[in-house]
C-alpha cells in the first residue's frame, strides 16, 4: 500500500506544561489532545506532538520535518522572538525553495520550508 502521508512529528520536551504554551503560542492553536504525558495540536491537518514522559537525553537533529511557511524570514524572527535559536539561517536551495532550522527552548530542530511549488 502507499503512503497517506504525513501523520504526526513528536518533540520531546523536559517540561510539557512550558512546551504546551509555547507552541500554541507557535502554532496559533490550542491542543485537541492534552494528557500529563502527550500533547497533540492539529497544524492544517497535520498532527504536531509533544511528548514530556520520558524526554531524549539529547535533541535528535539528524531528522528534521520541514513546516511550510509563507513567509521564511518573518517565522524564523518570531522563533528567535520566542526564545528559538537559528540552527541553519535562511537558504535558497534552489527553484525559488528557501529553508531554515530553528531549534525551540528544549534543543528540538524545527524545519521551515518556503516551497512556491506548492499550494498553501
Amino acid at each position: 500500500m502507499p503512503l497517506l502521508g504525513l501523520g504526526t512529528t513528536i518533540y520531546q520536551v523536559a517540561d510539557l506544561p512550558a512546551a504546551k504554551a509555547w507552541y500554541a503560542q507557535w502554532v496559533g492553536v490550542q491542543p485537541y489532545f492534552d494528557q500529563p504525558y502527550y500533547v497533540g495540536f492539529n497544524v492544517a491537518g497535520y498532527e504536531l506532538g509533544l511528548q514530556g514522559e520520558h524526554p531524549a537525553p539529547v535533541a535528535v537533529s539528524n531528522q528534521v520535518a520541514y513546516w511550510r511557511v509563507e513567509e521564511i524570514r518573518a517565522e524564523v524572527d518570531r522563533l528567535q522572538a520566542m526564545g528559538g535559536v537559528v540552527a541553519s539561517d535562511v537558504t535558497d536551495v534552489g527553484e525559488g525553495i528557501l529553508v531554515a532550522t530553528v531549534r525551540d527552548p528544549w534543543g528540538n530542530v524545527l524545519g521551515l520550508i518556503y516551497n512556491p511549488h506548492f499550494s498553501a
